[in-house]
């Protein structure tokens, strides 16, 4: 997810994000750092069979290439992103392409949250007002989530890289947050992401990795996502109001636009997906809830008849969110087709896995998000690529 629902509220976040980020000192210069000055400095991994081959950077541990093999054997960069990554602080744009997002991922009701949980609060221990985005909620855990935050590599090796960060109550949640998210990379195709959370005192916390997936690289003239085929393990979805945010109900898939578990083609109901990702909007933005534990199976596949490439992933987080990308409007990897050619709608598939979206305002769900010293964060995913043929 990364889009408002409504045009005056994108319009508000992107002057919001270039007023705090010009207050930091986050913007870069016209230079394009080089691979080894932090937090911009890269990492590759490579499995030893050869069949999987990952780049990131530390800067919101984020992953910028990720090439796998095709069905004719051709290794191919299938995720989204720049040439030059201290991009990743500066777009105005902010796609949050492939980073850890975080304190508490998606979107949080007028930016607030009580402790224990209530519907509306307006009241709280310790500062409960994160910042204010879009004019109705908080996305992705304020103006400079975990995705703009500097991660510091702690342990690396050829295969697998841990980056650390500390979040000292940033964005006016209570407490600090300790947090390791590991990548690895393995033979068979496997890239998997491991990201651990303590916290000092009580805190909501809910992550994601926001992985921009188009699986034809932008190759044989394709050019959007529309084609690829997604099957998704959930029978429902969170029903949002107009500002995208849960009613506290769910939609059941049957009969639906939002129904993946036969697979199907992204675009095979898409006359039907108007208004579904906001008002305006077509296409995705939803969270869909697996109808079982898929920590150990599973939960959704994505392939594409095309190039042959295919990755099923398996998580230990109840929700999927699939974002369609409507609005994308970024300059392309020369890999991708360079700054001729621009990343526009539909041209890739964000699958974050996550918990219920805010279910910090949600009571009546039950779901625990509030974490402590006690009771530590763990976020696992895990994805297989492979051919079809």
């Amino acid at each position: 997810m990364f889009a408002p629902s409504l045009d005056g509220y994108k319009g508000i976040y992107e002057k919001a994000k270039l007023l705090i980020l010009n207050v930091f000192g986050i913007f870069a210069t016209a230079t394009v750092p080089k691979a080894s000055d932090w937090p911009y400095d890269v990492t590759e991994l490579k499995a030893p069979d050869g069949s999987i081959t990952a780049k990131f950077v530390s800067v919101g541990a984020t992953l910028t290439e990720l090439w796998v093999k095709d069905k004719n054997g051709k290794a191919r960069d299938v995720v989204l992103g720049y040439d030059d990554p201290s991009k990743l602080s500066s777009d105005p744009d902010h796609p949050v392409f492939n980073a850890i997002v975080g304190r508490y991922a998606n979107r949080m009701k007028n930016g607030t949250f009580s402790i224990p949980i209530s519907k509306d609060p307006t009241s709280g221990p310790g500062p409960i007002n994160s910042s204010r985005i879009l004019g109705q909620v908080t996305l992705h855990g304020g103006l400079i989530g975990w995705d703009r935050r500097n991660w510091t590599v702690v342990e690396k090796s050829e295969t697998s890289v841990t980056y650390k960060h500390i979040d000292k109550a940033d964005e006016g949640f209570p407490g600090t947050v300790t947090a390791y998210a590991t990548h690895t990379v393995s033979d068979g195709g496997v890239l998997n992401t491991v990201i651990r959370a303590t916290a000092s005192e009580k805190t909501p916390i809910m992550l994601t990795q926001h992985t921009y997936l188009n699986l034809d690289a932008f190759e044989d003239g394709v050019n959007d996502i529309l084609n690829h085929n997604l099957e998704i393990g959930g029978s429902k979805v969170i029903d949002l109001d107009t500002n995208a945010i849960p009613t506290g109900k769910f939609i059941n898939v049957t009969g639906t636009p939002f129904d993946f578990k036969k697979a199907q083609t992204i675009g095979a109901r898409w006359s039907k997906t108007v208004d579904l990702c906001g008002q305006g909007c077509q296409g995705y933005d939803n969270a869909w809830i697996y109808d079982d534990d898929v920590s150990q199976k599973t939960g959704t596949s994505l392939w594409s008849d095309k190039s042959g490439i295919r990755v099923d992933i398996s998580t230990n987080q109840p929700s999927v969110q699939v974002y369609t990308s409507y609005w994308m409007n970024t300059i392309r990897k020369k890999v991708h087709g360079g700054a001729g050619k621009k990343y526009g709608r539909w041209s890739a598939v964000a699958i974050e896995q996550q918990g219920y979206v805010a279910a910090i305002n949600t009571p009546e769900w039950g779901v625990d998000q509030i974490y402590s010293p006690e009771r530590p964060f763990e976020w696992s995913s895990t994805y297989k690529f492979s051919t079809v043929k």
